[in-house]
């Protein structure tokens, strides 16, 4: 249910409250006919995300000073606010299809929830859900390496070839069973990247060109896993070049 919100409960209740739960502000007034029109509509998908997402109301005649601070120059006005920002917005009475898109850019899918777990079953169940997303399937293959079962794990990739992440492990796989660089594998099967990039790297030297294009798309599939602006993946990736050129 909708709650009513005023400039003086407004910082509590959706700016401090976004920072746990999304909060969805339908900005309105009484004489707004297609305000209206769109009410029943964030109701109905509030109520169907089940305490995923907040809808809050202010009405712009009596909190003139909200509605100046987030710009409305118009109604209605919905905003989506997330750690205490708009993270999204429209204006007017759209279709309830478009409220449902707005809503569910704002909750988590059962797929990102499974993800999220990121135990084998659960990735598995998600891939079968949205079997289109490469990110489950790179999961649910790295999930499956980590019990040694590589063809399963080929099989999770397969359609997602061209993929980073993917294209590295289908790499991984062909390095480990031609028995390239056995040290990186013994690391990265007790957890250690580093020295697993480390004897990628190394091997690089002595590999004919074949070999040498799947070390670099496994060290790059390994990097992937990491945030591209941490300093030890820069080093890395200068390595890898300088390795290879």
């Amino acid at each position: 249910m909708a709650i009513d919100v005023t400039e003086a409960s407004f910082d509590r209740d959706v700016i401090e409250r976004s920072r746990s739960l999304p909060v969805v502000v339908d900005f309105w007034a009484e004489w707004c006919g297609p305000c209206r029109t769109l009410s029943p509509a964030l109701e109905a998908a509030e109520a169907a995300r089940a305490g995923k997402v907040v809808l809050a109301k202010v009405d712009v005649d009596s909190n003139q000073a909200i509605s100046a601070r987030y710009r409305v120059q118009g109604i209605p006005a919905v905003k989506a606010f997330r750690d205490g920002e708009v993270a999204s917005e429209f204006i007017g009475a759209v279709p309830k299809a478009k409220v449902e898109e707005f809503f569910d850019s704002l909750v988590p899918s059962r797929a990102d929830e499974l993800l999220a777990a990121g135990d084998e079953l659960s990735l598995r169940e998600a891939s079968e859900l949205e079997p289109q997303r490469s990110d489950i399937a790179v999961a649910l293959a790295r999930a499956r390496l980590e019990r040694g079962a590589d063809d399963e794990a080929l099989e999770a990739i397969e359609p997602h070839r061209g993929d980073f992440a993917a294209d590295g492990i289908a790499s991984l796989i062909q390095l480990k069973q031609s028995g390239v660089a056995p040290e990186a594998f013994e690391a990265l099967a007790r957890g250690d990247r580093e020295a697993a990039l480390d004897g990628l790297l190394d091997a690089i030297a002595d590999a004919d060109e074949q070999t040498r294009e799947q070390l670099r798309q496994a060290i790059i599939g390994i990097l992937s896993e990491r945030d591209q602006a941490d300093p030890a993946a820069r080093e890395y990736r200068r390595r890898l070049a300088t390795a290879l050129y």
